[in-house]
């Protein structure tokens, strides 16, 4: 008998690859699935990109490069933050990583110690808690409630600190509900953050992913003194339809950075050569691509979300950014006799042949992921289904 480590038998699996996997299986049975469970563009990384990276390898850039990234993609970074934030950094407060998650992850190894608590606001990416409780963590949940666009509150962020809080995760545009936190929240809580010496860990992924008025607000922007109580994480994946190249960073105090620059040197050695010189092309080269890609993502959820709002039982806070709708479904499973989401969720695949992601892996078991991240004639079918799933059950 194998007897793994208790941190990871302690691990819940994500319930996104989880439905994922069941889709897929259903598919190669012959079965008609559409999948609303992905979290990646459903476009290709643009033709400019895929050329840097064919050019650097033909180049002969396939070794080894510093164990924080390419002095070259840290320069396009820090120009990327002075032209979209107005925020100035340098090379030392900045790392590249395999990925903006594997970046969280190396984060909280090397800035919490057994017990240390980070206060998570609910719903949350799957991965925020078990990356925590990985590092020997205590994740701390706060409700984002409905009725207030799932943010949280400065009083409910006061209220949750304790003398052994380490730091506070903000995600704005957020994963799963695509809200947005703006200048004047962001500053609110941000004042609870320095008055307690709270790190902030702001999870930046989705930042150009915005829509219609709104507009994506770094909490570094607020003010030197947040700025400097802040760690960014951002990457390149949702932004330039990079998914599988892994290229995400870090952006804060040299401490920190260099820390994980020496856990990165002991785990990972570098970021992928190949892709961090097709970073440097996405951020230096023409952001037309990101620019289209974000209309496409603007038009599909104008006209998906009145059609989602108008099933029975669906309710839903309106989404300002990412590609995610996060319904609360609660009265739709009720009207169709199922005790709770998770059911309800499961039957959408398995006699709709809809795969949507329960909201229980977000910490909100009332609600279901969809993704609109795939094409609109897709999309619609999948919503006519669901419709006709509910109101056939009645």
């Amino acid at each position: 008998m194998v007897n793994l480590a208790e941190r990871v038998l302690a691990l819940t699996p994500s319930s996104t690859l989880a439905i994922t996997a069941k889709a897929k299986e259903l598919k190669e049975q012959g079965e008609d699935v559409i999948g609303l469970g992905a979290g990646e563009p459903d476009f290709n990384t643009p033709q400019h990109i895929l050329d840097a990276a064919t050019e650097s390898m033909q180049a002969g850039h396939t070794k080894y490069t510093p164990s924080a990234g390419l002095p070259a993609l840290k320069k396009a970074i820090i120009e990327k933050f002075e032209k979209d934030q107005g925020i100035s950094y340098k090379a030392n407060e900045i790392i590249v990583g395999n990925g903006a998650k594997h970046v969280l992850y190396t984060l909280f190894q090397v800035l919490l110690n057994d017990g240390d608590e980070v206060i998570i606001p609910t719903p949350y990416w799957v991965s925020y808690p078990e990356q925590v409780k990985l590092a020997g963590g205590v994740p701390v949940y706060i409700e984002g409630k409905e009725e207030n666009q799932f943010k949280i509150t400065p009083e409910q962020l006061a209220g949750a600190i304790t003398d052994k809080t380490k730091a506070v995760i903000i995600n704005s545009p957020s994963n799963p509900t695509g809200v947005l936190y703006t200048a004047d929240e962001l500053q609110e809580l941000g004042k609870v953050c320095l008055e307690r010496d709270i790190l902030v860990v702001s999870d930046e992924i989705y930042e150009k992913l915005v829509y219609g008025d709104h507009k994506h607000i770094s909490i570094a922007q607020i003010s030197p003194e947040l700025k400097a109580q802040t760690i960014i994480i951002n990457g390149v994946s949702k932004s330039h339809s990079m998914t599988g190249w892994r290229i995400g960073y870090a952006a804060g105090n040299s401490q920190i950075i260099q820390a994980m620059t020496n856990l990165a040197s002991h785990s990972t050695s570098n970021p992928t050569t190949t892709a961090q010189y097709a970073a440097i092309a996405a951020y230096n080269g023409t952001q037309a691509p990101v620019e289209e890609m974000r209309q496409a993502f603007e038009q599909r959820l104008e006209i998906i979300y009145d059609q989602l709002v108008s099933i029975p039982g669906f309710s839903c806070v309106k989404p300002q950014g990412a590609f995610y709708l996060y319904p609360n479904v609660k009265e739709a499973a009720k009207l169709t006799g199922f005790n709770n989401v998770d059911d309800f969720a499961t039957a959408l695949l398995e006699e709709a042949k809809v795969a949507v992601i329960p909201g229980s892996g977000f910490g909100t078991p009332d609600n279901i992921r969809l993704s609109y991240a795939t094409s609109l004639d897709l999309l619609e079918k999948a919503v006519a289904r669901m419709r006709q799933f509910v109101e056939s059950k009645r």
